[in-house]
């Protein structure tokens, strides 16, 4: 009899993915990149993986970084000729930032994965 599908680790690879390819576009890829976040975070919680909480806080805070890129795009952007000041732009940092700790984070276990 065959084994059964792994639909943890299938939402893992899905996640990954989906976390790559929305990397193409900051701003209308930043959707599925919070997608890829979201089952990547959920399969690390299914699994019972040890780095399941700094997986969670970086879709925290992908969706918070998120949520004001595309606030300030409806609003018409911060700085320049906009109402808001360049100081506004400081609530999208969580963005990128927990974008390139979730990406040194798979890359770490990857190499730590292949050396065991």
């Amino acid at each position: 009899m065959k084994n059964p599908p792994n639909w943890k680790h299938i939402l893992y690879v899905i996640g990954v993915i989906a976390f790559a390819l929305g990397a193409l576009d900051p701003l209308e890829g930043s959707v599925v990149v919070v997608i890829g976040s979201v089952l990547i975070a959920l399969s690390a919680f299914l699994i019972g993986d040890r780095h399941r909480k700094l997986f969670f806080w970086a879709c925290v805070a992908i969706l918070f970084g998120v949520f004001f890129l595309f606030y300030f795009s409806s609003k018409g952007g911060f700085g320049g000729g906009s109402s808001l000041s360049w100081w506004w732009g400081l609530l999208i940092i969580p963005y990128p930032v927990a974008w390139l700790g979730v990406v040194t984070l798979l890359i770490v276990r990857t190499i730590r994965k292949k050396a065991s």
